[in-house]
């Protein structure tokens, strides 16, 4: 029987429509990323600060558990509900975060030992954190239904390109944005209106695209008592070396590139000189990069296979373009070009074999189950390390110096990078050893992971 996955336009239209969402995503997520020298001017905010609201993100998510309740749901009620519910969750949280910093929460006074300000946008955020990971988890588990057997790994590296495009957008736009639209609120609920769009995108795949499909295949929304989610099954994922393996690669390197992204702006007006309103499209080099090179790399592994010596590549490249970053003497802005650049490259080759790398490690039932749980795992990175960064760079503060912006006198902090870009260098190489280790997993148990994925 021919379903609508066994036409091709049809698999790319979906593709099309949940990677919207995510980069809708992508984009609130790193909107403030080229703003922590506006917040600290115009906000008050320490770097301290910025990384507790950074950290946010995955509160609710690692000590609340709401990213691995989500995998469940998506195991028990389906992509539908599940996909619908994440993307209300980040408008939501989205809009608690834009009422703080304009002000209509109060942001007077301490909450918890933070500034009223800071928790209130903290909170939004978490809240967003919780539907951003769970689209996550549903939008891969959306991929693997429509293009297992055919182009998977292309599939999720479309996916990630495009979602990435919400990143190089936000960091490149982010300040001139904030500045022609007269402050950060203005961008946020640009934002906001953005993730609303999503939000309408995954609800058309919902009607249009998904039901269909579960009717033409002969299941409902919910799958059969076979197929549900146990407890069993998530002894079974907890209990499979391999998946703690990919697990660990995963929040090791992403906890080198996204809490980076978080502070690379900021790093090249301190150490390498840039201004504010280009520290932004020095960074944006590095998720435009991955557009076409994440594809690139799927394609690859679909037809090629080496999907571990892959991860392990890009892990290596990871050590030494955070090894040289850590280096004081290297601080001309030509140098920090260069090194997003080969960054892009890592960050391309890593996720590009990593997420298709999953459905070959765990059984097709499980998978809800299991993204979830690397996405937890990924989060206790997220939560962790921005806030260990911005502990750090209170303790290592150079001067303060005078600075003209916008006609103003302002006084600006500027930090020393040099144990942040460690403890980022410290992590990948961590990485490349446990991706060595997934490989001699992978020649053990005969996952596959060097093995074409079209089939």
């Amino acid at each position: 029987m021919i379903t609508l996955r066994d036409k091709k336009s049809t698999r790319w239209a979906v593709l099309m429509i949940v990677s919207f969402t995510m980069m809708a995503a992508y984009f609130f997520y790193d909107a403030m990323a080229p703003l922590k020298g506006m917040l600290e001017r115009t906000q008050a905010w320490s770097s301290n600060d910025y990384g507790t609201f950074t950290s946010a993100y995955s509160w609710l998510n690692v000590f609340l558990l709401m990213l691995f309740m989500g995998g469940i749901l998506l195991d028990r009620k389906g992509i539908r509900f599940t996909g619908g519910l994440a993307a209300s969750l980040m408008v939501i949280g989205a809009l608690i975060k834009y009422a703080a910093l304009s002000g209509i929460l109060p942001v007077e006074g301490e909450l918890f030992g933070l500034k009223g300000q800071v928790f209130y946008a903290s909170a939004g955020f978490a809240v967003y954190g919780v539907g951003s990971e769970v689209a996550g988890v549903v939008v891969s588990r959306t991929i693997i239904k429509w293009f297992k057997g055919y182009e998977l790994a292309l599939a999720m590296g479309l996916q990630v390109a495009i979602a990435r495009i919400g990143t190089g957008i936000a960091l490149l736009t982010a300040n001139p944005l904030a500045a022609s639209l007269k402050g950060i609120p203005q961008l946020i609920l640009f934002g906001v209106l953005l993730l609303v769009i999503g939000l309408i995108a995954l609800l058309i795949y919902n009607i249009r695209f998904d039901k269909k499909l579960d009717e033409q295949i002969g299941r409902e929304e919910l799958s059969s008592p076979e197929d549900k989610f146990r407890f069993a099954d998530l002894v079974a994922v907890i209990s499979n070396y391999g998946f703690w393996l990919i697990a660990i690669l995963c929040v090791l390197f992403y906890s080198c590139v996204f809490p980076f992204l978080k502070f690379a702006p900021d790093l090249m007006v301190n150490k390498f000189g840039v201004s504010e309103e280009w520290a932004g499209a020095i960074v944006a080099l590095l998720p435009f990069g991955t557009i076409l090179l994440t594809p690139l790399f799927g394609n690859i592994y679909d037809k090629k296979g080496k999907g571990a010596t892959i991860m392990i590549i890009g892990a290596l490249m990871l050590v030494v373009v955070h090894g040289l970053f850590s280096i004081p003497f290297i601080n001309h802005w030509i140098y920090a070009v260069v090194l997003m650049i080969v960054l892009g490259i890592a960050f391309s080759l890593v996720p590009s074999a990593m997420w298709p790398s999953v459905q070959k490690i765990i059984p097709e039932k499980q998978l809800g189950t299991a993204f979830a749980l690397i996405f937890w795992v990924q989060n206790i990175g997220l939560w962790g390390v921005p806030l260990l960064i911005g502990g750090v760079l209170d303790k290592h503060i150079i001067t303060n110096v005078e600075k003209v912006v916008d006609g103003t006198t302002v006084t600006v902090k500027l930090y020393d990078y040099t144990i942040p870009m460690l403890i980022f260098t410290a992590s990948a190489v961590l990485s490349v050893f446990i991706a060595f280790l997934l490989k001699n997993e992978d020649k053990k148990k005969a996952y596959g992971l060097e093995n074409p994925n079209i089939t």
